[in-house]
């Protein structure tokens, strides 16, 4: 099992898929829940917390519609309908996160508070062709932070989609240029992969890591924290 040095005085960042906050049909209340008493255990430790959420369900409804209803919709689009998913799902964060949370979500990695109102900071999507892993990997790198969390609904990276081959193996470490071989350099709208393959060539250059991990495991996500091993992928 994996295991990673986060930075002290660092805050911890964190990308939360969409597939954990809108799994379905509507926003699930008890990961919300869960999460809540894990982040609150953070702030009472005295760790700040940088959240950016992914659209989940929402965002493919959205573009499905319209994909359903038009057969030629440009790309742009396609991508406001996401970025707006993934706004409405910081906003919920930010709701829930109240009493600790800097009042604004943050739409733009390129200009974060210098000083936060809070412990918690949430992000969104920015722009068109940027995705939320990008957005969260641009934030590290603006407050110099090494290392970001990927809390998604999948385990580990794996050999192959498990989905489609049983037999697929999860690998505990993956080099930046062996993962971008598996997932390309193309992003687009409600593309799925275990991590975005634009935000992987910023980390790449960049020399960052990113844990790719379970996020209804929140419990595994502290092991992280704290320095021991985990359960999850290394992507370095």
């Amino acid at each position: 099992m994996p295991e990673i040095k986060l930075q002290k005085n660092k805050p911890i960042i964190m990308s939360v898929g969409g597939s954990l906050i809108v799994p379905g049909g509507g926003p699930d209340t008890e990961f919300l829940k869960k999460l809540k008493r894990f982040v609150d255990t953070q702030v009472r430790n005295g760790q700040k917390i940088l959240i950016v959420t992914g659209g989940g369900r929402t965002a493919r409804n959205y573009i499905e519609a319209a994909r359903g209803v038009k057969k030629s919709i440009e790309a742009e689009d396609l991508d406001w309908l996401g970025i707006h998913a993934t706004r409405l799902n910081g906003h919920l964060l930010r709701t829930i996160f109240r009493e600790v949370a800097h009042p604004v979500v943050i739409k733009d990695p390129t200009r974060l508070p210098k000083r936060w109102k809070g412990s918690v900071l949430i992000g969104a999507g920015w722009k068109p062709g940027w995705s939320t892993d990008y957005v969260a990997c641009r934030m590290a790198k603006r407050l110099g932070v090494e290392n970001v969390i990927n809390a998604s609904d999948i385990d580990y990276v794996y050999t192959e989609d498990p989905r489609k081959n049983p037999k697929a193996k999860p690998l505990n470490e993956l080099s930046w240029v062996e993962y971008r071989k598996m997932v390309g350099d193309d992003w687009h709208p409600g593309k799925s992969a275990p991590f975005d393959p634009v935000a992987s060539r910023l980390c790449q250059r960049n020399k960052m890591n990113v844990a790719i991990v379970n996020g209804r495991d929140l419990s595994n996500i502290g092991k992280l924290i704290s320095g021991t091993q985990f359960k999850g992928t290394i992507l370095l």
